[in-house]
């Protein structure tokens, strides 16, 4: 399915809205075109509450414990670490069904500096008890993403990229296991999520051609993690790279660390968005080249590790 992800989301949230009368949206004035027949059709569903993200929460909050299935939007700084304390408090503590739905996965404002980067956001969420976190890589993991934060029964975080992104999965995934093998390889296994899942695939190509199998993970949920799907993907595998437009503090990487902590296997390296805030005004691009996420940058360093005997049993490598 091509179609904008942030599409894909609101629309599938506007068929639900339509079956299910207790759905409330909830934005802190942030528009988009897919959001345009909701309010026409579903007015008194829709309301902006103006740049007030932390009333935000607190209004959903109400609304959830009146009955609502309320979600919430803005770009993932402003929903997530501008009112944090708000998520903590009213929604996690209290276990309440709201669906935060941020804008703008990693990279995705690359020009508007650190005030719009989403690299820090997977690392607040998932550490909030009772939060479900899903961070979809195209149109139909989006919509499942949709249909299972609506059905949850606590408090759920949706990470959207922007724009046309290739297809992953098809109707016949079952998307409740939270990730897909989307390619086998005996020799490194990439473990990614959102946009990076496409940039892994790529590197798996590049890696073929170099005589080096590489198998690709695409993570849609992040929290909880499957990991007794993940756990024999990994199995016989020389190296896992984890992938991701993320901070290498508390994302994707962090998860999977922490989950082979106490089953070493084989060693891990951490592919991410570096420790120290990009202020300079590049594009998404550029800005992945400076944090060693190009594919060339990552063949690069996967070709390194595997050189340097990383197979022999143990190690974290950043």
């Amino acid at each position: 399915m091509s179609q904008d992800i942030r599409d894909a989301f609101f629309e599938q949230m506007h068929l639900l809205a339509r079956e299910d009368a207790s759905v409330v949206f909830l934005t802190a004035d942030m528009g988009a075109f897919a959001l345009e027949a909701f309010r026409r059709e579903l007015p008194g569903r829709y309301i902006n509450v103006g740049v007030a993200e932390q009333n935000m929460i607190s209004v959903a909050a109400g609304l959830a414990l009146s009955g609502k299935k309320v979600f919430v939007h803005s770009i993932i700084p402003f929903v997530t670490a501008r009112c944090y304390e708000q998520i903590s408090v009213d929604l996690s503590v209290m276990k309440l069904p709201v669906v935060v739905v941020g804008m703008g996965a990693g990279l995705t404002y690359a020009g508007d500096g650190p005030t719009h980067h989403a690299v820090h956001d997977i690392a607040l969420m998932r550490s909030l008890p009772d939060f479900t976190v899903f961070s979809p890589c195209d149109a139909l993991s989006t919509r499942a993403a949709c249909r299972m934060a609506h059905s949850a029964k606590g408090p759920v975080y949706v990470r959207l990229e922007k724009g046309i992104l290739p297809q992953v999965y098809n109707d016949q995934d079952d998307m409740a296991l939270g990730m897909k093998q989307v390619r086998r390889g005996q020799d490194v296994l990439i473990a990614a999520t959102s946009n990076m899942t496409h940039q892994a695939v790529l590197v798996a190509d590049v890696l073929k051609a170099k005589g080096i199998a590489a198998g690709v993970v695409d993570v849609l949920r992040l929290k909880p993690f499957n990991e007794n799907l993940w756990h024999p993907m990994c199995r016989g595998v020389r190296l896992i790279v984890t992938l991701e437009e993320h901070s290498l503090v508390g994302g994707l990487g962090s998860i999977i660390s922490e989950c082979h902590g106490l089953r070493p296997s084989c060693p891990v390296m951490m592919m991410g968005v570096k420790d120290r805030h990009s202020v300079e005004p590049l594009s998404r691009e550029l800005l992945q080249e400076q944090h060693g996420l190009s594919v060339g940058a990552i063949v690069a360093g996967i070709e390194q590790a595997l050189d340097q005997g990383v197979d022999n049993g143990s190690g974290i490598k950043r």
